[in-house]
């Protein structure tokens, strides 16, 4: 952070203000990234509702870029009800409404896209069973058991997320972000927990990358059929498992080596902590995202998000990294960036109150998650005694 004077005032000029331009020459105004979020707002049917585009409206103009909610890239990858659909052209013209409710004051428009494999319900798919690269069922409660996918399926889903990325296109988005975290169907096919094939897309780690691997290739083949040579394709990591077996950090770095020259602009680690150590090996005290951002290399950059609220924890992070993405702080308040470009940091708020639902453009959907489960999170009070709250929290929370 530089410190200088203008007009007698002490004005604070911090590195994460600083632009920057990708390596495709697509120039981010800012390094401050609006984290994508659930808010569970949508139509049954996955079209935008203009709820949401208010919502993101609202949060709009400061951030350098804007990740929306994940969006399923078809029907069978729907997760949860009230989500973001890109699966038919039935959805471009509320989501082209979206993208450019998203892209005031130069605000890079993002759109991430998923499927959720196994992280659903037959309910959920309207009494279709669920698909994953086994059929192993999740380790968590109501989880069912999926099944396990063709190689007809599994061409046809790379296909979807290249379908996708034309939908984004069409509607004006800046970018995609390929989600490949969050136990999601991506991360299904890297996990030797979920993926115990014996053909190409399974078995030894080389053969868990080929179908993470083959969706970026798809992606990338469409922006460049399209001509939009500045248009963003992402892709974020979960880094680490817990289950046995499970995904080990130094398996996700040879991915990320891997990663470095795929083409895409830039990494998104999913993580509660910005700072977080390793899970499995609790020897390792080297924080999970300074190892990552090593084996990426200089030439892709590094997008982090974990408990960054204020100037001063998102000015550590900028130290090290080239992004740095807020999720809950921005909910509380859209005006971060603005406030801080002003010098106006004491009046940036840090917790919700119910009397600021409308100001704030909160969907009904996503008020009521927030003062249920995330209570603690979102900075509203709670009778729970936090530490507890934020326990039970956790898992769920891992959707923002």
């Amino acid at each position: 952070m530089v410190v200088f004077k203008q007009g007698g005032i002490q004005m604070s000029k911090y590195q994460f203000l600083d632009s920057y331009t990708l390596k495709n020459g697509a120039e981010v105004k800012n390094r401050i990234v609006m984290a994508p979020m659930t808010e569970m707002s949508s139509f049954e049917n996955g079209i935008v509702t203009n709820d949401e585009i208010e919502y993101y409206r609202r949060r709009s103009g400061g951030v350098g870029m804007e990740i929306t909610g994940c969006a399923n890239v078809s029907e069978i990858g729907k997760g949860f009800e009230g989500e973001l659909s890109v699966a038919n052209d039935s959805v471009l013209p509320q989501l082209s409404k979206l993208a450019q409710s998203m892209k005031s004051n130069g605000t890079k428009a993002i759109l991430q896209i998923f499927n959720a494999g196994r992280m659903t319900t037959s309910e959920i798919l309207r009494g279709k069973k669920p698909v994953s690269a086994s059929a192993i069922r999740a380790e968590r409660p109501g989880s069912e058991e999926p099944a396990s996918m063709s190689e007809e399926e599994i061409l046809e889903t790379i296909s979807d997320f290249g379908n996708a990325t034309r939908r984004a296109i069409l509607s004006g988005f800046d970018g995609v972000e390929i989600h490949g975290a969050n136990t999601y169907l991506i991360q299904q096919f890297f996990s030797p927990n979920s993926n115990q094939r014996d053909d190409k897309w399974g078995g030894d780690l080389k053969s868990r990358m080929n179908f993470p691997l083959e969706v970026i290739k798809k992606v990338m083949n469409v922006v460049k059929e399209s001509g939009k040579s500045k248009f963003i394709v992402g892709y974020r990591i979960s880094p680490e498992e817990i289950e046995t077996p499970g995904i080990q950090l130094s398996e996700t770095l040879e991915f990320v080596s891997k990663l470095s020259t795929s083409g895409i602009d830039y990494l998104h680690v999913s993580m509660g902590d910005v700072w977080r150590t390793s899970l499995n090996d609790k020897s390792d005290t080297e924080p999970i995202n300074k190892q990552i951002k090593q084996a990426l290399g200089d030439e892709i950059p590094l997008m982090v998000v974990g408990n960054v609220e204020t100037p001063v924890d998102a000015e550590k992070a900028a130290n090290s990294f080239e992004f740095v993405a807020m999720g809950r702080e921005l909910i509380r308040e859209p005006n971060w960036v603005e406030k801080v470009i002003a010098g106006d940091e004491t009046s940036i708020k840090y917790k919700l109150s119910p009397t600021d639902l409308e100001d704030l453009a909160i969907p009904a959907p996503l008020w009521g998650f927030l003062t249920t489960v995330f209570r603690p999170i979102a900075g509203l009070s709670t009778e729970k005694d936090p530490a507890t709250s934020f326990k039970e929290a956790a898992a769920p929370w891992e959707k923002f």
